[in-house]
């Protein structure tokens, strides 16, 4: 059984972090292992019409953001990595500096001392000084930096179909294949 821990952070977006969340749970042998910041909910009820119950029902187990004794906050749970998508700028700004005041961050801390996969997927836009600052030494500490980029090789024209790109991209990290996902085919 593959585990994958899911974070869901307060940045618009946050849809595709419920895409990624249903791929996944369409996914034989995968464990998901969720955890949504506070701003995330937040984000859910302005931007979408799914409850919040229907996002935590997609993963098999869901951890509060406040428990900092999670087993996601130990390197010795094994695990395949994490995804953080969508990632905020104040998530990612807490990751950089190693400030694990939230279990988000903690786990996401974790996985990469333990050398595990940790895949980014930041919101904001324009970037500042500060911002790329952040994500190059993100890169730098071994995280994947994956920005939700448009995409028009592949004739998606529809948001779901650029978020269904995003979701395969994302999927991809971890060698997993997502079918909506259409690559490019030379």
């Amino acid at each position: 059984m593959r585990r994958i821990i899911i974070g869901i952070s307060g940045a618009t977006g946050v849809q595709m972090g419920y895409r990624v969340l249903q791929a996944l749970a369409d996914t034989p042998d995968i464990e998901t292992h969720l955890v949504v910041s506070d701003g995330a909910r937040v984000i859910f009820d302005r931007e979408t019409n799914l409850e919040m119950e229907e996002v935590l029902s997609l993963a098999d187990v869901v951890h509060d953001n406040r428990d900092l004794a999670a087993i996601i906050s130990s390197g010795s749970f094994r695990t395949d990595g994490m995804i953080v998508v969508p990632c905020s700028m104040k998530s990612l700004s807490a990751m950089v500096n190693s400030y694990d005041d939230d279990l988000l961050v903690r786990a996401a801390d974790v996985c990469v001392k333990e050398g595990r996969k940790v895949v980014l997927v930041p919101r904001e836009m324009p970037l500042n000084r500060s911002h790329c600052r952040n994500l190059l030494q993100a890169a730098e500490d071994g995280y994947v930096i994956l920005p939700p980029v448009l995409t028009f090789y592949n004739g998606c024209e529809t948001t779901a179909e650029q978020v269904d790109h995003v979701v395969g991209k994302i999927l991809m990290q971890f060698g997993i294949e997502y079918e909506r996902f259409r690559p490019w085919e030379g």
